[in-house]
């Protein structure tokens, strides 16, 4: 593994290949140091600057500063969640969509990937009928 230099010397082409490759790890090592370093200060300066003045005020437990009145269960309808659905639905198709259109154009692929494609659209087919049976798509 060693080479002859221009001036006749030899060079180890091993261990300059492994200092480098931890070299690199080395500064990735020292940036994250350094951030939690840069993390664990700022919050030390917060804790040792802040006033602490406990009112029964600040004791309170709230929502979105909004005092709590009532039970804590809250009552969520169902279509909340057929919207997020039917969001998964449409983001996954566009998603999936775009990168497909560039390896249908190459050569070699157009087979494979338009069956792999209409059977994609099956699926989101599927879940489109579920919404439909639901009465999600119909307007109110």
């Amino acid at each position: 593994m060693a080479e002859t230099g221009s001036v006749g010397t030899a060079v180890d082409t091993g261990n300059i290949v492994a200092a480098d490759y931890f070299q690199s790890y080395s500064v990735v090592g020292l940036l994250a140091v350094l951030g939690v370093l840069f993390v664990a200060v700022a919050f030390g300066a917060g804790r040792l600057l802040r006033p602490i003045v406990p009112t029964p005020e600040k004791l309170l437990t709230y929502e979105c500063g909004v005092d709590p009145v009532g039970e804590g269960w809250a009552h969520t309808q169902v279509r909340y969640y057929v919207y997020a659905f039917l969001y998964v639905i449409f983001a996954v198709d566009s998603i999936f969509l775009f990168p497909w259109a560039t390896v249908f154009a190459a050569p070699g692929y157009g087979g494979t990937t338009l069956v792999e494609m209409f059977i994609f659209l099956g699926f989101l087919a599927v879940g489109l009928l579920y919404a439909y049976k639901k009465g999600v798509l119909a307007w109110t």
